[in-house]
């Protein structure tokens, strides 16, 4: 029998609407409104995890050869993937890192201490095979994609996706970052790139990013969403000097200030925010994580930046924080303040700062070994070992 690919699924691989065309004896598949327009009407939405096998799971994973906890989080990691896989065997399938680049026109206020060129020579550096990214996620097993959400200078290398949503944001210390439709449209892009490779079936993912800047809008979405002092939420970003952190603590302070919320006092309209505040590439994450769990996927969380992202996601559909596992702890100033947003308790803690989704590659070796305990250990009883301490 032929697995016929239909309109309709392969609008629910790509995220979005496709028509069947005929032209004479050929037909294709092709998007059926504008490219321009093709955000979704409604967001993914994750459900919570199913807990219908979690008493058997358990029972796998304390039975294995060893005292009862003894393997730390690594016994608390294959409990949560086989939740989200809805299976006592959990698996890792074709894992897979995206790492989103844009451009910020917050850049222009001075609050980092790298120029804006930056951005599209590091995605070069990324299509070219040279950054830390790439060497790690080569060393991890996961399949790198570049995606240009938005950078404002020409990028000078095929091989990436050019999913653009324009050359870079606005200035939100003079204006809005964005359009509210905008914000959508990313969410919706970053949404079609997951469900691409849940169809070539990945099962565990990753996101990073590329921005000069960028911490500037991650510190805002977060100063706003989780309700902190701004302050508690700037860093040195690319290596900003005592000074320059003084001075981008400034800009954001005045830029909070001149987009005060209003409204009926429920809080912050995270879609408002992120056209507020965002990125072209921090849309396209918070979609990406909206996606990736409502297609049942394991999601590495990388640093700060990938974080605010999260913020965001988790504002619309709170069920995606169930499919996190979080990576590390950056060393950006506050990364841990919105880890402890998240009640999270990250894996690693190698005093990273660098973004790119360096900390989630470099994690995905835990979960695999979390996987292979499992799947390879014994039990007590197919060793012939006894369970019972000694009295």
């Amino acid at each position: 029998m032929l697995d016929v690919l239909s309109p309709e699924r392969a609008s629910a691989a790509f995220g979005y609407p496709l028509a069947l065309i005929h032209d004479g004896a050929h037909e294709a598949l092709v998007p059926s409104i504008s490219p321009r327009g093709f955000f979704m009407t409604t967001l993914p939405m994750p459900r919570a995890l199913d807990r219908a096998i979690e008493v058997d799971l358990r029972r796998i994973i304390d039975t294995k050869t060893k005292p009862p906890g003894s393997l730390g989080r690594l016994e608390s990691l294959p409990l949560q993937m086989g939740l989200i896989q809805c299976t006592t065997k959990p698996r890792i399938e074709r894992p897979a890192m995206i790492v989103f680049a844009a451009d910020h026109g917050i850049a222009a206020e001075g609050v980092s201490a790298y120029p804006q060129e930056v951005t599209a020579q590091m995605v070069a550096n990324f299509l070219a095979g040279g950054a830390a990214i790439n060497a790690l996620s080569r060393a991890a097993g996961m399949t790198l994609e570049v995606v240009d959400a938005g950078v404002a200078a020409p990028i000078p290398l095929e091989g990436y996706q050019p999913l653009s949503l324009g050359r870079g944001t606005r200035n939100f210390a003079r204006e809005p970052a964005m359009t509210r439709e905008t914000a959508l449209e990313g969410i919706a892009r970053g949404a079609v790139r997951v469900r691409h490779h849940a169809s070539l079936g990945t099962n565990v993912i990753g996101f990073g990013e590329m921005g000069i800047a960028n911490t500037s809008a991650a510190a805002c979405l977060m100063s706003r969403l989780c309700r902190v002092e701004i302050g508690e939420c700037v860093g040195r970003g690319t290596g900003l000097d005592d000074a320059g952190v003084r001075h981008k603590r400034d800009v954001l302070s005045k830029a909070l200030a001149l987009h005060a919320p209003t409204g009926d006092g429920t809080g912050p309209d995270p879609i408002d925010t992120l056209a507020t505040f965002g990125g072209f590439e921090i849309a396209m994450m918070t979609g990406a994580y909206l996606a990736a769990a409502e297609a049942n996927m394991t999601i590495l969380v990388d640093g700060f930046i990938a974080t605010s992202a999260l913020v965001v996601a988790t504002a619309l559909a709170p069920h995606v924080r169930d499919y996190c596992v979080f990576a590390h702890a950056s060393n950006e100033a506050g990364h841990r303040r919105m880890l402890a947003h998240f009640d999270a308790a990250p894996l690693l803690q190698l005093d990273l700062r660098l973004g790119e989704g360096t900390g989630a590659a470099l994690a995905l070796p835990i979960l695999r070994a979390a996987v292979a305990f499992v799947d390879e250990m014994a039990s007590f009883e197919s060793a012939g070992v006894s369970d019972k301490p000694r009295a």
